[in-house]
Order: C-alpha cells, then structure tokens, then sequence
C-alpha cells in the first residue's frame, strides 16, 4: 500500500461475510493499521467465519453478527449503521472473500480526502489484462446489466456498477436512508440509484479484482431476470 496520510482522518472498513472462513484472516491482515476501524458483519454464516475473526483478536475489529442470513445489503445496513455511530469520517466496503486487494486503498481514499468526491467505485474494466483475468460468465453477467444500472442511476461515467469495492464520505452515508437500501443482491446498484437521488459525485478508480478458489453465491440468470424490474423501479 502507497503511503497516504490519513492523520486526522477517521476511516473505518465494512467487511460483510458469508462463507468466507478460509479468506476473512488474509482480508484482516491485509488492511492496513492506519485504516482505524473494522466492522465484521457475520451474516448468518454458517462456517467458522466468526471463530476465525474472535481468534485474530484484531483491536480494530467490531464483531458484529446476524444469526440467519439476510442478504449482503442488511449486512451493509448493520454496518454502516455503526459506522456512523462511530463517527467515522470515510466507510468503505470491503467484501470478506478477499477479491478487494486493500493495496487500491490509498487511490479509493485519496479523492475522497481532497475532497473531488463524495464517492469511489472500482473500475475493474480499465485493462484487458484485467478483462483476461475475470471469469467469463461474470464479464457477460455484468454487461449484460450495466448498461441498465446506468439509466436507472444517471452515472454514465461509472463503468463498473456492480463493482463492490466502494468508499463514502459519511456526510453522504448519512443523507441515505440507510433503512430502505436493498438488503440483498441488488445492493450495489440500488446503492447508486440512492446516490444519485442525492447528486452525489461518484468517481471510478481503477482497481482489478482478485479471484481464487471460491464460489460467488450470486446466481448469474436469477439476476438477469431479477435486476431490471428493479432497476426499473428505480
């Protein structure tokens, strides 16, 4: 991770997990300790997630826990919800199956703390090396749904709407109506259509994804028939 100096600056990371026992710890451990808080939001998960975050005993970590899954979207509500109690000043969102390299940390902050956006989003299309690198059903799920999520927010400029990796200034989290913010898969892009209510300036940083051995649970055709009437509404 570049040096940025975060003196000052109160930023916290949202991890929302759910079958993520073999990745938490590496996520944990890469986040670096000048990121002053870690909020772990155990969604019902039914592995070991939770033993392996008490174990790490990480002073960072709030260990938040839902005992039934509800959905990556009422993860995020918990989260963010105790991120503003903590007066936090930037959240970010960070999944826990360690596909979000914390190393784009410093790019993901920096336009947030100079104050050129109330929002980042990373860009995983910026390369074909990254193109060549991401499995080919989610490139086609993703096109298949990005140009809906467009219209429906009014961020033409964001290339990567589904993208999970994201970073908000808390005066713009507080705006939301945390409450009424999908609760499942549809979070991502109900996030912007949110945001763009509220004409927030979301600005892309290019970032590629990481992927290993693990399994999306995100059923590519349930969302290609389940988004657009959502987006739709929106």
């Amino acid at each position: 991770m570049q040096a940025l100096d975060l003196s000052g600056v109160k930023v916290g990371v949202v991890i929302p997990c759910y079958r993520v026992a073999r990745q938490i710890e590496s996520v944990i451990r890469g986040i670096p300790e000048d990121v002053r808080s870690l909020i772990v939001v155990i969604d019902g998960s039914p592995d070991g997630t939770r033993a392996v975050v008490e174990r790490l005993a990480d002073p960072r970590v709030t260990l938040l826990v839902h005992e039934q899954n509800r959905g990556v979207g009422s993860a995020m509500q918990t989260g963010f919800a105790e991120a503003l109690r903590q007066e936090l000043d930037i959240v970010v969102k960070m999944d826990g199956d360690d596909q979000m390299d914390p190393a784009h940390l410093p790019r993901l902050l920096a336009p947030l703390i100079e104050g050129q956006a109330d929002v980042t989003k990373c860009n995983r299309y910026n390369s074909l090396a990254s193109l060549k690198e991401m499995p080919a059903v989610r490139i086609v799920g993703n096109a298949g749904l990005t140009f809906l999520v467009k219209l429906a927010s009014g961020y033409w400029n964001n290339f990567d709407p589904a993208n999970g990796y994201v970073a908000l200034r808390a005066g713009v989290l507080e705006r939301l109506e945390i409450g009424r913010l999908t609760r499942r898969y549809f979070f991502e892009s109900g996030l912007l259509i949110a945001l763009g209510i509220q004409r927030a300036v979301v600005q892309d940083v290019a970032a590629p994804a990481r992927y290993g051995d693990e399994r999306s649970s995100l059923s590519i055709p349930r969302s290609l028939l389940g988004f657009p009437p959502r987006l739709i509404l929106g």
